[in-house]
């Protein structure tokens, strides 16, 4: 009866050591796609970073060729 009870224990414990190695795993992938995640969005926010400092220039532009245009007044 002892023996029985210690085999089922046994296999319990081997399942729950299997499904936590599974777990494991899991976790590690879940790691990585979230660093990839990360690192693309870090780099779109230096897009759109960038994209912002060139808009900031063309409103520049447009602003001193309205000025020369006499579109505007001396704003």
């Amino acid at each position: 009866m002892t023996e029985d009870v210690e085999n089922l224990i046994l296999e319990r414990l081997r399942r729950i050591d299997d499904r936590l190695s599974n777990i494991e795993g899991d976790m590690h992938d879940v790691k990585l796609r979230m660093t990839v995640v990360e690192e693309h969005i870090g780099n779109l926010v230096l897009s759109v970073s960038g994209l912002n400092a060139r808009m900031d220039r063309f409103d520049e532009r447009l602003t001193r060729v309205e000025r020369r245009m006499e579109l505007r007044g001396g704003e």
